[in-house]
């Protein structure tokens, strides 16, 4: 039994961190009714840093800075969710939404090419099938919403695959630094405090302030804390798992947002393309989870 929730709680932490970050973002939907998403974001990502940043004293140790993870961690700050985010906004502003959002859902298969490639993870059929059943899960989720734009540049398809590859490149970096520093609050930590940074210093080139009165204010407050809990939870579960069957599963969190959409917020109908949706992605998952 025991090796059983040990071989099962990479799984377990991965869907926790899938489920906390669609709750994350109802809660930073709820706050842009009052504000634009730029500000929004900006408190959002603070206030996940000023809580990592509270509890550090009990989760980190001196030593940690002075190691080359922390700079593996850093470079993860600059990827997720900085780049990633902006690459995705401009894949959607050049291709439309449809076409961007399809060709961001190779972000599990990015995820399989490190994990087997960098890391001699050993890949299975079920994880096979269970990365291509969430693959097709969040193309037909995706597809059809929105519009695809026409005339645009052939570069620009690198938009949206960029931003997948880049999310993968920050699990595996992260994965890469726990050979040294084996703390998923650490490496969450370095992220987001680089990640803050960045963000905080794009938001005052633009000219813009942060106006703390906000009336959303306590959404992104709350959207920043249960992200937090969100991020240690994959970050452990990279820590403990394999990349191969963390990164699919986090993939599927746009799916648990359309399942508290669906069924908490009740703001859309249920069509024939939220049930081809819920129907490859949940065996997906399965696949996956019982392929140790």
């Amino acid at each position: 039994m025991t090796a059983t929730l040990t071989d099962l709680a990479p799984v377990l932490l991965a869907l926790s961190s899938a489920v906390l970050f669609a709750i994350s973002i109802q809660f930073m939907n709820l706050g842009l009714k009052h504000a634009d998403p730029e500000t929004g974001s900006l408190i959002h990502i603070g206030v996940t840093t000023v809580f990592y940043w509270l509890l550090s004293p009990f989760f980190v140790e001196s030593w940690y800075w002075l190691t080359a993870a922390t700079l593996m961690f850093c470079a993860v700050g600059l990827f997720r969710p900085v780049l990633s985010a902006n690459l995705a906004l401009n894949g959607v502003r050049l291709l439309g939404p449809t076409l961007t959002s399809t060709l961001a859902a190779t972000s599990p298969l990015f995820g399989v090419i490190f994990g087997v490639s960098l890391f001699a993870e050993a890949l299975t059929w079920p994880i096979v099938f269970g990365t291509g059943a969430i693959m097709c899960g969040l193309v037909a989720m995706t597809g059809g919403r929105g519009s695809t734009k026409t005339g645009w540049p052939m570069w620009a398809l690198l938009l949206p695959l960029g931003a997948a590859l880049f999310r993968a490149i920050g699990h595996v970096l992260t994965k890469f630094g726990y050979d040294e520093v084996d703390s998923a609050f650490f490496a969450a930590l370095i992220s987001y405090t680089v990640s803050f940074v960045v963000a905080a210093g794009a938001h005052r080139l633009r000219g813009r302030r942060v106006n703390l009165r906000v009336r959303g204010l306590g959404w992104f407050v709350l959207a920043g804390l249960v992200n937090g809990v969100s991020v240690l939870s994959v970050n452990s579960a990279l820590k403990l798992g394999q990349i191969i069957t963390v990164v699919p599963i986090i993939s599927a969190s746009p799916f648990v947002t359309l399942l508290l959409t669906l069924f908490v917020f009740r703001r859309e109908a249920i069509t024939w393309r939220h049930v081809a949706t819920m129907s490859l992605i949940v065996p997906g998952v399965a696949l996956i989870a019982i392929s140790r």
